[in-house]
């Protein structure tokens, strides 16, 4: 299997000057929702690639990553200058286990995200599944600013779909506002003021958690989620919390 396939882009999206979307043509493997592959670039004569969540839906023809750019960083500046019909490198196979196959049963699923730690989680909420197996879905999105709240129209179209079933909590960190919660996620899970917001109990006996963001909000939401008596899920040792880290 080749190592890289070449990929065209079909649309870049830049939800503020360092958020971006970029949608993408290219034949890849079957992907489960919430998995991750490569993209890259060639740079200095080499191909220089990372990884990026897949936020589209297996099954749509198109391909899209949301991401953001890391001014000193080789990659992402290049890739958020991408126009469209620009040729990208996609690794043909994708990766990882943040998928709902890997989720033991439960009645309540907690998806909670910081950054674009929301895109695996888009792509999970845009297929049968949640909705299959849960009674009610929380997504939990936490940025510094209300700009950097990305991908409304896609939750309120998902909102739309399951009104009484699906609650959407955006959180900032460094402005106000009526609609989301102040400060960070792991505090809000330990004052209760979450759950409150979701009106519905963290219990570790009906819920799973999801946790996708920066290694600290995982970190210390993981801690947070302990102390209420949860614990890491492994599938020798199932447990409530599911995560991976973005930096």
């Amino acid at each position: 299997m080749a190592q890289w396939v070449d990929g065209r882009v079909v649309e870049r999206i830049d939800w503020t000057g360092r958020l971006h979307s970029l949608r993408i043509e290219a034949g890849i493997e079957a992907f489960r929702a919430g998995q991750f592959t490569k993209l890259g670039l060639d740079i200095n004569g080499e191909i220089v690639g990372r990884p990026y969540s897949i936020v589209s839906a297996p099954g749509e023809s198109v391909l899209e990553f949301y991401f953001s750019t890391v001014p000193e960083g080789p990659l992402s500046p290049r890739l958020a200058a991408l126009q469209a019909g620009d040729i990208v490198r996609v690794a043909p196979k994708p990766n990882g286990f943040l998928v709902l196959d890997e989720v033991p049963p439960s009645i309540h699923l907690w998806l909670v995200s910081t950054g674009t730690g929301l895109g695996p989680f888009l792509s999970i909420l845009k297929t049968p599944g949640p909705w299959q197996r849960f009674q009610r879905v929380v997504l939990v999105h936490a940025v510094r600013t209300a700009d950097e709240l990305a991908y409304r129209r896609t939750i309120a179209r998902i909102a739309g779909a399951e009104p009484k079933r699906f609650a959407y909590i955006p959180f900032l960190s460094r402005e106000a506002a009526d609609y989301a919660l102040a400060g960070r996620i792991p505090q809000a899970i330990g004052d209760g003021r979450l759950e409150a917001r979701a009106g519905l109990a963290l219990d570790a006996t009906l819920a799973h958690v999801m946790l996708c963001g920066n290694p600290a909000m995982v970190e210390d939401a993981s801690a947070a989620l302990a102390a209420r008596g949860f614990r890491k899920h492994k599938r020798k040792e199932p447990g409530q919390i599911s995560m991976e880290t973005y930096w």
